[in-house]
Formats: structure tokens, C-alpha cells, sequence
């Protein structure tokens, strides 16, 4: 009994081309072998989409219900090189198929064939989706700040040895003054196209032309300092701003720093930020925290202190009775806020550690014993 087509990918008769793709895309999906699913299923479904993906093929099936040895098909039944290929499409499909007469000769049929290709259009990779721009490496590098670097922001200047756009002639492969020609091997296209026969028909891919890189044009007369590439390994210099308040160990990523290539876009360039240690500010936000350790007495009866911050000394008062544990604030000392370091800034938090002397002499001891008889 013939197959009916239509019915394996879900679509009606009316269906079009698009519609016939998107559901054997699907299903493909759903029953590769690859992905866990039944491999009878999936020859019947690519059975399906070669005839009805055909205008012609879908034209006799549609009229006769089959596609029969008289039809313009790589897998007819009659003759020629499909002779020994099992039945083809049109009657058992997959079934009895050796694979092996494709690269031992069998039947006298020798085809080279790409898997990347035939499956590439379906499930999102190969060769067969279209001319892709190329594209440059990526760079990752890592840098060290002092912490009020970090806090304040920095410009930084590094100097990497990586592959760059040619000064001399700006990316472009000619010599200065020298025009462009259509290039002769792709005729100004900027791609190839290539033929290839696959156990499920005939496949048309294009391929990036590497005389001209994909860009048509070919310089007359080549620059002296890159050869012709328009790209060449070489120091360059790459200026970073670093924004204020960065944490430790985050990432800027630098669009086009990476390394270049012929033809093509550079890669990104990615920066990997260390902060070393402050001896005494930790950063919590948008604050800066630090630890203070008060004498007694100046906890009991308050005090001065002058605190040294990342923009100079600042006299910080200590109340009276003040307890332990307590938070102490300077204002607008803190890490800035937003982009602009001279804008809004955060503050400085001072944790207060109040200092128990652990031995006492004669007389303060005799000064304590007086406090704890007028109950302190």
C-alpha cells in the first residue's frame, strides 16, 4: 500500500513549502537517532520530505500516489546507478539499503558525501544555511588594580601581541594608491557554490571564496606589509577604561579587540579584573567599611580620631557612652555612584571595637574598683 506523505509529517495537501519544511524540521528533531528517537520513523520522515519538498516529485505523487521508476529521481528503481539501492523513495524506502556502496563501489556507484551537509539544514548546522561572515578570535586577559583604582576608576594601556588590521593599508590587502579588482576566481561573488550528491539527493552549498575572503575584490597591486591579508600579527595597543566601583573578578568585555581576521569582523576582547586587598577598607556596595578600635575610656567619655581616607585624613568624632558593634558614618567618602567619580558618592562606615585592656595596673585598677562601687 502506497505511503501517504502527507499523513507522516502532519500537514494537509495544500500544504506549502514552508509549512512542509517547518514540520519535518520538527519531527526531525523529535526522531533522530542521535537524540534517542526511532530511526524507522525518521526514514520514513525524510522519505516524506524528498518527495513532497520536490515540485516535480510532489506533482506525480499527488496524481499517481507514488513516485514510480519513470521519475527524475536520484533513488528510481530503474536502471543507472540507483539500480542496486534497495527500491528508492518510492517503494521500501530505507529498508535493505548498504550504505557501503557509497565508499566501496558497489554497483560500480562511487559518491563522496558529507553528513554535515545533508543534516545540516535541518538541524541548524552544516554547510548548507548560507555564506557566514568570519570572525576574528576571542582574547581573554586578566589585570590587577590597586584598590582605590577600583573604588575611583582607571584608564588603563595594555599592549597585546595578537593578529590586527594592517595600518598600511587599513584591512583592505592593496598597497596604497592601488584599486580594486573583481576577483577572478568567484567572478566578484564573494562565494562558491558547490554540487554535491548525498544518499538523500543533491545538495547545493555555498562556500566563502578564499582568494578574495568573501569580499569580491582582489587588490591590483599587494600592501608590502601584510601580503595581501590585510591583517597581521603584531603589537598593538588597546586603551580600557575601567569604571569606578568595580568588583573583584568581573569581566569587561572590549567589542573588537580581539584578534582580526581576513575578510572578516574581529573577536572580542575580554578583561578579567583582580582588586588587591585594602589594609583597611573592605567595599559593600556603594560603602566602604572599615574597622576602628576605641579605648575604653574614650568610648566612656568620647574622643577624636582621625581617620585616613581614600581622599585624605578626616577628623571623626566619638560620642560618649558609645557601645560595641556600633556604626559610625562619613558621609559622601564613599565609592562613587554611576560612571562620573566626581558625582554622588557612597560613604564610609566605621564599625566600632572597643579595646578591653586585658591586665591593669595598681592605681587603674583601683580607679575601676571606685567605678564599680558608684555602680558603672
Amino acid at each position: 500500500m502506497a505511503k501517504n506523505y502527507y499523513d507522516i509529517l502532519g500537514v494537509g495537501k495544500s500544504a506549502g513549502k514552508d509549512e512542509i519544511k517547518k514540520a519535518f524540521r520538527t519531527l526531525a528533531h523529535k526522531h533522530h537517532p542521535d537524540k534517542g528517537g526511532d530511526a524507522e520513523k525518521f526514514k520514513e520522515l525524510n522519505e516524506a520530505y524528498s518527495v513532497l519538498s520536490d515540485e516535480n516529485k510532489r506533482a506525480q505523487y499527488d496524481q499517481f500516489g507514488s513516485v514510480g521508476a519513470n521519475a527524475n529521481d536520484f533513488y528510481n528503481r530503474g536502471g543507472g546507478q540507483g539500480g542496486g539501492y534497495g527500491g528508492g523513495f518510492g517503494g521500501q524506502g530505507f529498508d535493505g539499503f548498504d550504505f557501503s556502496q557509497f565508499t566501496q563501489g558497489g554497483n560500480g556507484a562511487q559518491f563522496e558525501f558529507d553528513l554535515g551537509d545533508i543534516f545540516g539544514d535541518v538541524f541548524g548546522g552544516g554547510r548548507g544555511r548560507g555564506r557566514q561572515q568570519a570572525r576574528g578570535r576571542d582574547i581573554s586577559v586578566d589585570i590587577e588594580l590597586s584598590f582605590e583604582d577600583a573604588v575611583f576608576g582607571v584608564d588603563r594601556v595594555m599592549l597585546l601581541n595578537k593578529m590586527s588590521v594592517c595600518d598600511n593599508c587599513a584591512g583592505s590587502g592593496a598597497e596604497k594608491g592601488s584599486e580594486m579588482m573583481t576577483c577572478a576566481t568567484c567572478n566578484g561573488k564573494g562565494a562558491l557554490r558547490e554540487v554535491k550528491r548525498s544518499i538523500l539527493g543533491q545538495f547545493e552549498t555555498t562556500k566563502t571564496c578564499e582568494t578574495c575572503k568573501g569580499s569580491g575584490k582582489v587588490p591590483k597591486v599587494k600592501c608590502h606589509v601584510c601580503k595581501g591579508n590585510g591583517v597581521l600579527k603584531r603589537q598593538s595597543e588597546i586603551k580600557v577604561k575601567i569604571p569606578p566601583g568595580i568588583e573583584n573578578g568581573e569581566m569587561i568585555r572590549l567589542s573588537g579587540g580581539g584578534e582580526a581576521v581576513a575578510g572578516g569582523t574581529p573577536g572580542d576582547l575580554y578583561i578579567k579584573v583582580y582588586v588587591k586587598k585594602h589594609p583597611m577598607f573592605r567595599k559593600e556596595g556603594n560603602d566602604l567599611v572599615m574597622d576602628l578600635k576605641v579605648k575604653l575610656t574614650d568610648a566612656l567619655l568620647g574622643a577624636t580620631y582621625v581617620i585616613k581616607t581614600l581622599d585624605g585624613d578626616v577628623n571623626m568624632k566619638i560620642p560618649e557612652g558609645i557601645r560595641h558593634g556600633q556604626f559610625l558614618k562619613i558621609t559622601g567618602n564613599g565609592v562613587p555612584i554611576g560612571s562620573d567619580a566626581k558625582g554622588r558618592r557612597g560613604n564610609i562606615l566605621v564599625k566600632v571595637d572597643i579595646v578591653i585592656p586585658e591586665k591593669l595596673s595598681k592605681s587603674a585598677k583601683a580607679k575601676v574598683e571606685e567605678l564599680r562601687r558608684e555602680g558603672l
